[in-house]
């Protein structure tokens, strides 16, 4: 009898160390199980930390696009202020040097010596551009034709007919601006004025309140010639209708 009692209490505190074991056990298993969920849930933090630093570098990269991009617009539209400049350069220089001026002078882009028959800016089209550049556009406007009337094939008849169209344009006088501009772009469609020529036309068109038909010119403008700095003003024009 007592040997079946200390049998029974053997079984019962195997089993009691039994039960301790395996509530051990499971403890431990559910602090590992704590643990890799905390795991995973720091691991996701600093997922989301990471995708915020790389959102923030995105974002960082674009602002400096745009600011590179603005620079290239401004790069571009000082190149198209010196181009439109070079004529007035050259024709001031020409002016100082026939007056027989003493001094050093640096022109900016001058236009290259002709190879054809004309030698360099002709006399008529310096005197013409020199009254242009004072702001006396009538006289300018006559001296330019007689330069045309003169010389109609000289490789200055498209500037002429461009400057022409200008003092026009100076003058508020638009419809018969747009009518010299037009002509520019058809009869010298090769010319760098030629370009120039189409945004000045789209310009005359909207200040006489055409706007579509300034638009059409302005996408013609940009497909005929894509790469040129009239082309850059035109989209910035079409971009803000």
């Amino acid at each position: 009898m007592v040997t079946g009692s200390r049998w029974i209490a053997f079984l019962v505190s195997c089993l009691a160390l039994t039960g301790c074991a395996a509530n051990d056990l499971l403890l431990k298993r559910q602090s590992e199980t704590e643990a890799k969920v905390e795991h995973l849930i720091q691991s996701a933090r600093n997922g989301d930390q990471r995708a915020n630093e790389l959102a923030g570098e995105i974002q960082s990269q674009n602002d400096r696009a745009k600011v590179t991009a603005t620079d290239i617009k401004r790069l571009e539209e000082t190149i198209r202020e010196l181009r439109k400049s070079q004529d007035e350069l050259t024709a001031r220089f020409m002016l100082l040097s026939q007056q027989g001026t003493p001094s050093k002078i640096e022109v900016v882009n001058p236009e290259p010596p002709s190879k054809g028959k004309d030698s360099g800016l002709p006399a008529e089209y310096v005197k013409a551009f020199g009254l242009y550049s004072a702001n006396n556009f009538r006289g300018a406007i006559a001296a330019f034709e007689t330069f045309l009337k003169n010389a109609p094939q000289s490789e200055y008849a498209a500037n002429a007919l461009y400057w022409i169209g200008e003092c026009h344009y100076s003058l508020s006088e638009l419809p018969k601006a747009k009518e010299i501009f037009l002509k520019v772009a058809g009869s010298y469609p090769n010319s760098p004025k030629a370009p120039d020529a189409l945004l000045k036309l789209g310009y005359s068109l909207a200040a006489t309140k055409e706007k579509d038909k300034a638009n059409a010119i302005f996408e013609s403008l940009i497909k005929s010639y894509p790469s040129s700095p009239a082309a850059a003003k035109a989209r910035e024009r079409l971009t803000a209708n």
